[in-house]
């Protein structure tokens, strides 16, 4: 029981770190474009 009161902060924590770090990157633009990095692989202009 004792385990508990340490696991589920814990987990709560890293559960809010993973939420912030997604609100973060939407919020940043970094999940605006999905289709032009993958053509820009495959048009490699040298």
């Amino acid at each position: 029981m004792i385990a508990l009161y340490v696991v589920l902060p814990l987990a709560l924590l890293v559960a809010g770190g993973a939420v912030a770090a997604f609100a973060w990157s939407v919020r940043s633009g970094q999940l605006d474009d999905l289709d032009t990095p993958p053509r820009r692989m495959l048009l490699d202009d040298d």
